[in-house]
């Protein structure tokens, strides 16, 4: 061995030298990156979030407070109170989704996929084979492809 020393005497505590140690081992994060078609769905997602929140939220504003919303902005007209408060629930459970997609969660893409096979199977059995079908079917197709890219 060159470069260092190794005594073969009768003690088992003889040194050892090296002239140089190898490099330190450090780990590094391994974060994919972000597929297009992941990061536009997430901002479409996102910003259909927000405006069936502010649905919610502007018909709650209207049925509490009266006059103060016109009742032009009312993008719902004819849902209840419980109706208003579930669309405000809706839509802050799509932005977390929109957001963990964002972020590459695993759990939000299986929660997407899941909510666009059902979709799709609506639109299936419903006879609606439209455009929107065959956009759905190829956005169930895409997500199960990128799911590499989720941790």
């Amino acid at each position: 061995m060159s470069g260092s020393t190794v005594s073969s005497g009768a003690s088992a505590d003889a040194p050892v030298t090296f002239d140089t140690l190898p490099p330190r081992w450090e780990p590094t994060a391994v974060i994919p990156r972000r597929p297009l078609g992941v990061a536009i769905l997430a901002v479409l997602i996102a910003l259909f979030a927000v405006v069936i929140v502010l649905a919610g939220m502007i018909y709650l504003l209207s049925a509490y407070v009266g006059t103060f919303v016109p009742a032009s902005l009312d993008l719902f007209p004819s849902i209840d109170i419980l109706g208003a408060v579930i669309l405000v629930l809706l839509g802050a459970a799509l932005l977390g989704i929109a957001t963990s997609l964002w972020r590459q969660e695993t759990w939000a893409l299986w929660t997407t996929i899941v909510l666009v096979f059902l979709t799709t199977a609506y639109l299936f059995f419903t006879g609606s084979i439209t455009i929107l079908f065959l956009v759905f079917v190829v956005l169930f197709v895409y997500l199960i492809s990128v799911r590499r890219y989720f941790y």
